[in-house]
């Protein structure tokens, strides 16, 4: 199973991106060491922090024709990574 499941690629984040820290959606279970190991190896950059949250996911209700079905999204791990000074990873370098 992968540790990195995929990067963030939101308005907030791509401003975070020019200071040097980048948002990946992780595993569940994945703890800081593993994260940092796992972007240094892909990406070949220098980790210097990684922080970590857990996201809970949203109530969500839908009235539809059957009735009211009421239900919530998936909760998920997020991590923001700190690159050091100078480094940068290229999201679009695959595309």
């Amino acid at each position: 199973m992968s540790i990195l499941k995929s990067p963030l690629v939101t308005e907030k984040i791509s401003s975070l991106n020019e200071k040097g820290t980048y948002g990946f959606i992780v595993d569940a279970d994945a703890n800081k060491v593993e994260i940092k190991n796992a972007v240094e190896k892909m990406y070949g950059v220098n980790v210097k922090r990684v922080n970590t949250l857990n996201v809970m996911g949203k109530f969500k209700t839908r009235h539809t024709k059957a009735g009211v079905l009421s239900g919530r999204k998936p909760n998920y791990k997020k991590a923001m990574v700190t690159l050091a000074a100078g480094e940068v990873i290229d999201f679009y370098s695959n595309v």
